[in-house]
């Protein structure tokens, strides 16, 4: 899919290189994060700056892959006033439920509410939680919230409500 073909209310997927994005996607599946573009910008709950909105070009790096799903039914116009109105929340850290702030894929059920709530996982192919998320939460000093509801990108892309309209290319 190329860049001009993008619509408002697109959400993309990316997988993501760090540490952490290999943990959500050893306990959740393909993907690592998930934002959705309005006019050229993307909204997307980020580790650094909480929810934000930036240009597609800054938000896109060559060594990742962006997914590009399309919800047909969406009203872009609400989905959008909605994502603005999070504009500088925190971002969730813990993601427990009903915590300050959002992680990406919270946000974006948030905005789009059209996704149901999971139980969250957080191992790997050896351990009910990995060692990464033992550390993570132990760093927080909290539990890990393993069953509590929650979001992953993988999960949002699995929804029937959602078309695959390819990877995205420039």
């Amino acid at each position: 899919m190329k860049i001009q073909d993008l619509q408002d209310g697109d959400l993309i997927f990316t997988v993501g290189s760090s540490e952490i994005a290999a943990a959500i996607r050893a306990a959740t599946g393909s993907y690592s994060h998930v934002a959705i573009f309005f006019n050229g910008e993307i909204y997307h709950a980020t580790h650094e700056k909480g929810v934000v909105n930036q240009d597609l070009s800054d938000f896109l790096q060559d060594e990742d892959v962006y997914d590009v799903y399309r919800y047909p039914a969406i009203d872009a116009d609400a989905v959008f006033k909605r994502a603005e109105f999070h504009l500088g929340k925190p971002y969730n850290f813990s993601f427990y439920p009903q915590s300050d702030g959002f992680y990406c894929s919270e946000y974006i059920a948030d905005i789009l509410p059209i996704f149901d709530t999971i139980p969250m996982q957080f191992g790997d192919e050896k351990n009910l939680i990995s060692d990464f998320w033992q550390e993570y939460y132990r760093d927080l000093g909290l539990a890990v919230p393993i069953g509590q509801p929650g979001t992953n990108p993988s999960q949002l892309a699995q929804s029937r409500k959602l078309i695959y309209k390819g990877e995205l290319h420039d």
